[in-house]
């Protein structure tokens, strides 16, 4: 791999996350910021940094110094003379391959067995059945109305103040407040990858535990949202376990919060040759997937 995306709280960390990945020092790299980190606001709307940091593959040749002669312009001029082989030999190749790219391609088709002559590694891991793991975020069936609620009145006035027009339900048990969101402009609730909408669900339970003895969870979810994040979540947990089963690599997911990061455990949980483990602070914490020794 000569390259590596990854999400920082800022360039810097990205870059460094991503120099760790590659193994590379920041001389050997090129970067570009693909989007640029914000605050947000309240901490609703906040981004990470996105950077891509590329090997450059180009090494400089280095001449020996002449007499004391000046070995950066050496270089330079070296540098420059070779590329210039470089160019003339790639195009003399691509006018002699594409003469023969066709006849090459039908010889080497010809030689690839057939999709079900050749070895998978499925043979040796059986499938991942998600079918049979549990529902984190499955709605609680002992759900009532709640008549009063400081999760509903707090939720009402800061959607109003934003601007956001939505509808609020709020249900109840022993153990939490259920609050489901609906309406126009519920999507702009959820925000990336659902970091606006659990930051809401943080302040809401902030105020909702402020004089209480006994805490009270509140969960906050937007037209089945949550439930759908799990089915996405899990499904790209069992594919980076394929991967790691393939290759024998450990697999650094982007950083994620506590409730996403228990999906991926509790999906890759007892998965044959698999681990996974979560290192870094928050709100930077990620899981990493890798195979067992």
């Amino acid at each position: 791999m000569n390259y590596s995306e990854k999400w920082g709280k800022d360039v810097d960390d990205a870059v460094r996350l991503a120099l760790e990945d590659l193994g590379a020092t920041e001389d050997q790299i090129k970067v570009t910021v693909i989007e640029e980190p914000s605050k947000g606001f309240l901490g609703l709307g906040a981004k990470l940094a996105k950077v891509k940091v590329e090997l450059i593959t180009d090494e400089e040749p280095i001449e020996e110094k002449a007499n004391n002669g000046n070995k950066k312009t050496d270089n330079q001029n070296a540098k420059t003379e070779n590329r210039h082989k470089r160019d003339l030999r790639k195009k003399d190749k691509s006018r002699q391959g594409n003469q023969n790219v066709k006849a090459e391609g039908d010889r080497n088709r010809n030689k690839r067995p057939q999709r079900n002559e050749r070895k998978s590694y499925d043979d040796n891991y059986p499938a991942i059945d998600l079918s049979s793991k549990p529902n984190l975020s499955e709605r609680p069936k002992d759900l009532v109305p709640a008549v009063e609620s400081d999760a509903a009145d707090f939720l009402k006035i800061l959607f109003d103040n934003m601007g956001i027009e939505v509808e609020i339900e709020s249900l109840k048990n022993d153990e939490c407040f259920y609050i489901e969101i609906t309406g126009k402009d519920s999507r702009t609730v959820i925000g990336k990858r659902g970091q606006t909408l659990d930051s809401i669900q943080y302040l809401t339970n902030l105020v909702v535990n402020k004089e209480r003895e006994e805490y009270i969870r509140t969960i906050i979810d937007v037209e089945g949202y949550r439930s759908r994040r799990e089915k996405t979540l899990e499904q790209l947990g069992a594919k980076l376990a394929r991967k790691v089963q393939k290759t024998g690599r450990s697999v650094k997911l982007e950083p994620m919060n506590p409730y996403e990061r228990k999906v991926i455990h509790s999906t890759l949980q007892g998965l044959d040759g698999i681990v996974t483990r979560s290192e870094g602070e928050e709100p930077y914490r990620r899981v990493i997937v890798e195979k067992k020794n």
